[in-house]
């Protein structure tokens, strides 16, 4: 049984309302004084997905929507404060490679996939040598080199083949996968919520090989743990959730599980702080690069408000919890917006009155960091309104880079919202390279152009606030339509490989043919010359 739960989310707006006036960043304060610190209840290793499962093994029916909550936004439009309407000649970074994800008649070794859910939730890692990307269901292993499948597409709950309970017997999706790179590691977490006690099943591969041998975590939860998002620093395995008791809505958990322990396999902890219910859409800072955050830094977690995003700094002791704290939340002012689509649907497409969800209400995974030495940088988006509500309401990306996370006083160096033109930009992911140059990717669609994956980047020398020209990952050749379907995305990812730690990679989803449950994802790679 599937579930996607969003309609509390805008309660942190108008909480948030009071804290956009702000001229500066406020100081910090302390959520609580002690973490709720609790056992897995199981850990286990399996020697080797190889042999684990063939075929995608779902147990949905076909033809299965997520069903989403419209959101209490207080309505309001006010005029975007950081518009780029224009674009310099310049490209975006140069284009890779490019192959279908898992998708609607997708083959590899373990079969073919067939659709069965909207939306794909989809998104993806590279390692040393290979890229994992993983939808609601299911997952395949692809060579980076050549871009060829090794492995899948199988059912993830795969990954809990003779685990028992929840984890082996649900397939309920929700799933995202992050790449380890200081400890060459994928990380691979979904949820259990269609029988209790609520899991989130986590596994840890014991190589950089993703088809190999993977440690095997299932943690519990009292309410149910929606929309988690994880994210990879030197002390823990941050994942944060959206809380529901019942229907109503708990607020933000945000968790750290034992990185040291799930690394090799032995018995590990979480350590959880509940926010209100002010808050939701809570993302965890997944660190980029060579350079790991400063001995002792925290986590930075950040959702957004009125004008506003809030930073909270997560630091734990495995040693003494009681030692542990959460900081925050800082509100960082930045240019006015409004959520796209009020948080909800609006997105056009050709040849149907069917429109998409952009998803609004929160930012987009991920949350990237990156430690440059000198200075420390956060780089996240989210998907606003750029055009007037009244008369041509598209919609473009906000991206902000947020500087000197670890001070009292963190500073937004740059922002912008990408919308050159009036197609309808969302569903972004926004990274970081070595040098500093960003890529951006995203969905674009309106009422003459399919619903397609696009991208665009920047140089660390370019004019700040700005991205460069767009570039095509694939064009769509088809609207989805029919069945009142307007589910679309939930996330994609924008990741670094952590090899040359130039080479984006990109996942997101389209459709090849215009129908209902027969969506297609597409993995692409780029970079900047430059960079080397």
């Amino acid at each position: 049984m599937f579930y996607r739960t969003r309609g509390m989310l805008g309660l942190a707006l108008g909480t948030a309302l009071g804290l956009a006036c702000a001229p500066q960043a406020h100081a910090d304060n302390v959520v609580s004084d002690n973490a709720k610190v609790t056992s897995e209840i199981k850990h286990d290793t399996l020697p080797s997905l190889r042999g684990a499962v063939s075929g995608q093994g779902s147990e949905l029916i076909q033809g299965t929507a997520h069903p989403a909550r419209p959101l209490p936004l207080t309505p309001r439009e006010v005029a975007d404060g950081a518009i780029q309407n224009t674009t310099s000649g310049l490209q975006a970074p140069t284009f890779g490679v490019g192959f279908d994800g898992v998708g609607n008649g997708f083959t590899g070794p373990q079969g073919t996939f067939t659709v069965q859910y909207a939306p794909p939730d989809t998104n993806g890692a590279v390692g040393a040598t290979q890229y994992l990307q993983i939808v609601n269901t299911a997952f395949a292993v692809w060579s980076k080199s050549t871009g060829s499948v090794v492995y899948g597409p199988v059912a993830t709950n795969a990954l809990w083949k003779g685990f028992g309970g929840g984890c082996e017997a649900n397939n309920d999706g929700d799933a995202v996968v992050v790449y380890d790179k200081a400890a060459g590691r994928w990380v691979v977490s979904q949820f259990s919520v269609s029988t209790t006690p609520y899991l989130q099943c986590v596994a840890v591969s014991a190589t950089s090989d993703a088809t190999g041998a993977w440690y095997r975590y299932a943690f519990t939860y009292s309410n149910f743990p929606d929309y988690p998002k994880m994210g990879v620093w030197p002390d823990a395995y941050y994942e944060t959730f959206n809380m529901f008791n019942g229907n109503s809505f708990a607020g933000a958990q945000l968790c750290a599980y034992d990185r040291n322990a799930m690394l090799n396999g032995q018995a590990a902890t979480q350590q959880c702080f509940q926010l209100s219910s002010s808050y939701g859409g809570v993302l965890p800072a997944n660190a980029d690069g060579a350079t790991a955050p400063p001995a002792g830094s925290p986590n930075y977690l950040m959702n957004f408000g009125s004008n506003a995003l809030n930073l909270w700094k997560f630091h734990v002791d495995w040693t003494t919890p009681a030692n542990t704290t959460l900081t925050g939340p800082i509100s960082i002012p930045v240019a006015a917006f409004s959520p796209a689509c009020g948080g909800g649907v609006c997105v056009p497409q050709p040849g149907t009155r069917q429109q998409l969800d952009s998803l609004g209400d929160r930012l987009m995974f991920r949350l990237a960091y990156r430690n440059f030495g000198t200075y420390e940088s956060l780089v996240v988006s989210h998907s606003v309104q750029a055009g007037p509500k009244k008369t041509n309401p598209y919609t473009g990306v906000r991206w902000y880079e947020i500087r000197n996370p670890a001070s009292s006083a963190p500073t937004v160096y740059q922002q912008s919202t990408y919308a050159p033109d009036s197609n309808y930009r969302w569903m972004g992911s926004v990274a970081m390279d070595k040098q500093g140059n960003m890529a951006l990717g995203y969905s674009l669609s309106s009422a003459s152009t399919y619903p397609a994956i696009r991208y665009t980047g920047r140089l660390v020398s370019d004019p700040l606030n700005t991205m460069q020209a767009e570039a095509s990952i694939v064009a769509g050749t088809g609207s989805q339509s029919g069945q009142r379907l307007s589910r679309w995305g939930d996330y994609s990812s924008m990741a670094i490989d952590p090899v040359d730690d130039c080479t984006f990679w990109y996942t997101n989803e389209y459709l090849k043919s215009t129908g209902a449950f027969n969506w297609n994802t597409r993995i692409a790679s780029f970079k900047f010359t430059g960079c080397q």
